[in-house]
């Protein structure tokens, strides 16, 4: 069995832990971890190689591209300057397979009340994620953007999917869930290519999320 190289740029985040914690025992996938600080993801070195850098720095950046097969982004802040040096690096080192994690409602595609509701909390927010996704959509990347509902901190896995074009359903998701989807994405990476793609727990509908 082929080995895939796999990066993981954001490797703190909650969704990212799930993620790594997936793909740790799977013998055909060689874990890199990136996050500007290494010390909360020091438990994953027996498993993973870890890198601490700066996704806005580009020689950090090139030195994690380089070799990989997929790239995973789950990163926060300026994301759409983050997703323009992804693009330029995963270009320059000839990586093809992109799976960069936004928000629902990026394309105003939340119906409803609970679209009016999302957008009074989070419109402005959404910006930066808007013109990242516009970036990679742009871009020859075989991307897979995914747009994850309101998230949750349930232990559980069990999530649907819309696709760009289509409303976006269900008001909550497990952050293991979009792990989940993510995970299944990088063991099967012919899966969603060039796709945008919601991500939320199926029969949980309504006009904002239950913790809200």
């Amino acid at each position: 069995m082929k080995t895939m190289k796999a990066l993981v740029l954001g490797a703190n985040g909650a969704i990212a832990q799930h993620v790594i914690t997936f793909l740790a025992t799977k013998e055909n996938i060689e874990l890199t971890l990136f996050a500007r600080n290494a010390d909360p993801i020091k438990h994953f070195e027996t498993s993973a190689t870890i890198i601490e850098g700066d996704v806005l720095n580009t020689n950090d950046l090139n030195e994690a591209i380089k070799g990989q097969d997929i790239v995973y982004a789950n990163l926060a802040g300026a994301v759409d300057k983050m997703a323009k040096e992804i693009v330029s690096a995963m270009d320059a080192h000839h990586v093809k397979r992109l799976i960069f994690v936004t928000s629902l409602g990026i394309y105003k595609e939340v119906a409803g009340k609970f679209g009016q509701w999302n957008e009074r909390m989070i419109g402005s927010d959404l910006i930066p994620y808007r013109k990242a996704a516009d970036i990679i959509e742009k871009s020859d990347l075989d991307y897979t953007i995914v747009r994850p509902s309101w998230l949750t901190n349930a232990d559980e896995t069990d999530y649907e999917t819309t696709q760009k074009g289509e409303p976006f359903k269900g008001t909550e998701v497990a952050r293991k869930a979009v792990a989940a989807y993510i995970t299944g994405i990088i063991e099967h990476p012919e899966k969603d290519i060039k796709s945008s793609v919601g991500v939320n727990k199926p029969g949980v509908y309504g006009d904002k999320p239950a913790f809200y």
